[in-house]
């Protein structure tokens, strides 16, 4: 059963959500409960029968749990090398488990580890193994690594949480304020995941977006972009919200994972409010560290290029995380040179004082970015193929 997609869902749901309020309201819901809730919304979610080989078939949750504690294998093997040595090639081997479970099912439908969550919980698994690396997790506790990676509410479309930033709320125990504090902010996500979902991304799909899909000549294509963008948007929106108001009711508070975007001043500031957990995960985990590895190492000798290849890395990287086809990994690229444009302009900026500041100025910013970012997410949808007669 899909998360979030039906309302049979969501009547699933109130199983453990009604539970969990009454508890809250006496100031006690236990880990073990949460533990409990999440491998029973496992079970709905994963139901399903797989048959990854010829002649084999099983329920798809035991692929899900499997492939769990087989990461904590790996990452519980590389912390305890780690304690013992200083030689950056452990780390390599400690990712190759999680970069063959996400690419090889991009490449091979049929491969084993192939399930809906895979994307999601293979970065949350990179975050632990990242951080054992930086030396920030000196322990790993199955109980939680499992509850951390397989957390229910999150585990189909996020947003990421980091390993340390969960564990803290693991382990803190609520008292009843915080509880009805924490009921109000997710009874208000998740009635706006509603609107969102239900209401506004529903209409945009059926009356505006739907119709401009019917035709290829050049209007269509820009109408079929802003109504795509919208219901992208609206329709993400909605699932994350669902997610975080769910979390919060089990006293997780993931993170945030959109910000306004349509109002960014430019395409800095729009990935700093759009699906900002991934944006930031990849900012932390390959921009940052490329970059000082570069100059550290005086790779090259601009100290621009290697920020713009950073941009390159990073979002190419990104492109390939939705999928192998030439469209994702276009629109990864589209972005780093817009990201590299943006670069070359402030610094020209600086000195030639063109672009102002004030009001108009920032509404200007507002609306360039916002058609620079829908014609992106045009060439992510791949709907622009028809306009070219490809």
């Amino acid at each position: 059963m899909t998360p979030y997609a039906t309302f049979l869902y969501f009547g699933v749901l109130l199983y453990s959500v009604l539970p969990t309020i009454l508890m809250g309201l006496i100031g006690r819901v236990p880990w073990r409960w949460v533990l409990l809730v999440t491998a029973a919304m496992l079970v709905v979610q994963y139901w399903g029968t797989v048959s990854p080989l010829p002649g084999t078939a099983f329920q798809e949750v035991w692929l899900v749990v499997g492939y769990g504690v087989f990461e904590w294998i790996v990452a519980s093997g590389f912390l305890w090398a780690r304690s013992r040595t200083k030689n950056r090639a452990l780390f390599w081997v400690a990712l190759l488990p999680l970069a063959l479970a996400k690419f090889v099912p991009l490449f091979k439908p049929g491969y084993l580890v192939g399930f809906v969550g895979l994307s999601y919980i293979t970065f949350r698994a990179l975050d632990v193994v990242i951080s054992i690396q930086d030396r920030l997790v000196p322990s790993l506790s199955i109980v939680q690594y499992l509850g951390y990676l397989l957390f229910f509410p999150t585990i189909s479309s996020g947003p990421i949480d980091r390993y340390r930033r969960f564990v803290g709320d693991w382990g803190h125990r609520r008292k009843r304020t915080e509880f009805l504090q924490d009921l109000e902010g997710g009874v208000h996500r998740i009635f706006s995941g509603f609107v969102y979902k239900f209401i506004v991304a529903a209409l945009i799909k059926r009356h505006w977006m739907d119709p401009a899909a019917g035709s290829s000549d050049l209007l269509s294509t820009l109408s079929y972009m802003y109504a795509y963008s919208f219901y992208l948007f609206f329709d993400f929106a909605g699932y994350s919200a669902f997610a975080i108001g769910l979390s919060y009711l089990f006293g997780i508070h993931s993170p945030e994972n959109f910000a306004r975007p349509f109002l960014a001043r430019d395409i800095r500031d729009f990935w700093n409010r759009w699906h900002m957990s991934l944006s930031f995960w990849f900012r932390d985990h390959i921009y940052t560290r490329f970059v000082f590895a570069a100059t550290k190492g005086r790779w090259f000798k601009s100290r621009y290029l290697g920020s713009h290849l950073g941009y390159f890395l990073t979002f190419g990287l990104m492109g390939l995380w939705h999928g192998t086809q030439a469209y994702y990994l276009l629109y990864g690229l589209y972005h780093a040179c817009l990201f590299v444009a943006l670069d070359s302009f402030s610094r020209w900026n600086r000195q030639h004082r063109v672009w102002g500041e004030g009001r108009i100025w920032t509404a200007a910013g507002i609306f360039v970015t916002f058609n620079l970012v829908c014609f992106g997410f045009l060439l992510f949808s791949g709907h622009i193929g028809p306009v070219f007669g490809s």
